[in-house]
């Protein structure tokens, strides 16, 4: 049986990683986003956090590849 498995590979991207959704949040407007209680927030919002930080992660990846 195969199960996803969505740990982070690179310890020492988790940090960058919830750095870049702390900084999607608040420019989404979500003010102390690590602290707040996600439950209390819609799902629309708490999609516009991962689908942009999934945008900046793919932006990033391509200026990499360009070799910027």
């Amino acid at each position: 049986m195969n199960s996803q498995n969505n740990s982070v590979m690179n310890t020492n991207a988790k940090s960058g990683l919830k750095n870049l959704k702390t900084e999607v949040a608040n420019e989404l407007g979500l003010a102390n986003y690590e602290t707040m209680d996600k439950g209390q927030l819609t799902a629309r919002q708490n999609g516009y956090v991962g689908g942009y930080m999934t945008k900046k992660l793919v932006e990033m990846a391509e200026q990499q590849m360009a070799g910027k």
